[in-house]
């Protein structure tokens, strides 16, 4: 009995080992998973999308608050938009930059981003987020930084840790005044006010473009715009 034991306890042994080393392996995958899924979600990864082609695009332009170019500028175009919003991410992606490179840089037009927060909650603090960053002269750093970084709607994203890297992200220089600025009654109240303007003007989407300038009568909303271009020449018949 002595030697058929002996076999049998080693197997045991081994097998205590064996199964002792997969639990420790699957509660490793699940923390793992655990620690992606929190950084994908609350924005604790830092590994933001486009940064360097966010500062090539808006290197040497001036800013103030939202407002992107010359202050001088005869001509404002200004986006009504929501920074949660998949179409405005496409936007800023692929029509805005064209007109900042032809119409803001050349000082032809200064461009203003406004808050119109229609996708839901999370909205109201990413625009004063925003608006606290242009405060700081990173308005449009922050915006455009933000749209190449969106996720998905709905997804709850949108948290205090996304909000600050992409701030960081966005180069701007006191994350602490920041923080405060963002928070307060003065910079909500703005989010506010810009949705309700977008809505006076009879505005039912994001993003939406209304135009400035000395052949217009006042701020004048534009049909939908579908490239570029036809950015350019509502400019250049403001203007």
């Amino acid at each position: 009995m002595s030697t058929a034991a002996a076999p049998d306890e080693g197997r045991r042994e081994r097998l205590v080992k064996l199964g002792s080393a997969a639990v420790f392996l699957a509660i490793v995958a699940v923390a793992i998973l655990v620690v992606v899924s929190e950084s994908q979600t609350d924005g604790g990864n830092t590994d933001l999308e486009g940064v360097a082609q966010v500062k090539a695009d808006l290197r040497g332009i001036p800013q103030r608050g939202l407002v992107l170019g010359d202050p001088d500028a005869a001509v404002t175009l200004v986006e009504y938009g929501d920074l949660q919003c998949p179409a405005c991410k496409v936007y800023a992606e692929e029509i805005v930059p064209e007109v900042i490179g032809s119409k803001v840089r050349s000082g032809k037009a200064k461009l203003e981003f406004r808050n119109y927060t229609i996708i839901g909650e999370e909205s109201v603090p990413a625009g004063a987020a925003a608006i606290a960053a242009g405060e700081q002269g990173r308005g449009w750093d922050y915006v455009e930084l933000f749209y190449r970084n969106q996720g998905f709607e709905g997804s709850d994203y949108v948290t205090d840790s996304f909000l600050t890297s992409i701030a960081k992200g966005a180069g701007v220089p006191d994350i602490e005044r920041w923080n405060r600025d963002r928070k307060s009654r003065r910079v909500l109240a703005e989010v506010s006010r810009t949705t309700a303007e977008a809505k006076s003007l009879g505005l039912d989407g994001t993003p939406s473009f209304a135009v400035e300038g000395p052949g217009t009568e006042g701020l004048e909303p534009l049909p939908f715009p579908e490239s570029a271009r036809e950015l350019e020449e509502a400019i250049d018949e403001a203007g």
